[in-house]
């Protein structure tokens, strides 16, 4: 299949069209795309992996999630590339977004993976828009490229030990993991299971420690990133907070986020949170750039 014109973001490209509605929908002229782990009816769900996809059937439902979006007037374009280089079956992911705008985000209200760094050695790995040269961060690493690549407005990712916040860090774009078991994960494959729910407030930390690897880093290195990035990345997957990664800009030509941390069940609280901060938090970063030279 020929993707290079698509950042290498899609596995394959088809069109589900939204329901129709004589009424003005929320998502009206919306697109979006959906990682390779989510059932479409008609299309075999992949995994990230030729074999999987070669010895497992066409779905004959689709993802509940995506038919709550498809009703919000918003048109699928396709399956996006995720990290398919390893097995581990059997758990519970957790729904995900991807998108450029917090309006998204609100209206809108997990590897074959367990990577964080968006390789795939079986179908290429998609290309970081934001800083080629460096890794898109995965799982969920398509979806991430094709919403940094503008390709589309908004993308469907899992998320528990960070697939959907660190490629969105990576990618300079907002990334957002719902509480656990807020959105149905029916109609995709099952992989990790979230664990005890705990009661803070809001938390505010890096979302992963440091900027995304370069591309041909050696496995070493990039397993030692892992481990580090876990260490942060696992608050959320280990509780079922949710959490919004938040693009900060460029430091030094590299892509820097924040995220931000709440209770579980406080989704809506946090992203009106996140609404309030967003404007301050870019302002302060231009004040900080400017001092800086």
């Amino acid at each position: 299949m020929a993707r290079g014109s698509d950042y290498g973001a899609f596995m394959e490209k088809f069109l589900l069209q939204p329901s129709s509605s004589p009424h003005v929908l929320p998502l009206n002229s919306l697109t979006f795309a959906v990682k390779d782990i989510f059932d479409v009816e008609g299309y075999v769900t992949g995994f990230g992996n030729p074999d999987w996809l070669r010895t497992h059937p066409a779905a004959t439902s689709t993802a509940p999630a995506i038919l709550a979006i498809l009703r919000g007037g918003a048109t699928c374009v396709g399956k996006t590339v995720m990290d398919g280089n390893g097995i581990q079956l059997g758990l519970q992911v957790d729904l995900s977004f991807l998108c450029t705008s917090l309006l998204l985000c609100e209206l809108l209200k997990g590897q074959f993976l367990c990577s964080t760094h968006g390789i795939n050695r079986h179908y290429g790995t998609p290309r970081n828009p934001c800083v080629p040269d460096r890794v898109p961060g995965g799982s969920s690493s398509g979806s991430a490229v094709a919403v940094g690549a503008k390709l589309v407005d908004f993308a469907l990712g899992t998320d528990t030990g960070g697939s959907v916040r660190v490629p969105a860090s990576y990618c300079g774009i907002l990334g957002f993991r719902p509480s656990h078991d807020a959105i149905s994960t029916a109609g995709v494959i099952p992989l990790h299971k979230v664990l005890i729910l705990l009661d803070f407030g809001v938390l505010a930390i890096p979302t992963v420690q440091g900027p995304p690897p370069k591309l041909l880093t050696d496995p070493p290195a990039l397993d030692a990133f892992r481990v580090r990035a876990y260490d942060l990345l696992s608050i959320a997957g280990a509780s079922g907070f949710c959490q919004v990664s938040i693009p900060l800009g460029l430091y030094e030509n590299l892509p820097v986020a924040i995220s931000l941390l709440a209770k579980h069940g406080s989704d809506g609280f946090l992203l009106n949170l996140v609404e309030t901060l967003y404007s301050a938090l870019k302002e302060e970063v231009g004040i900080a750039e400017n001092l800086s030279y």
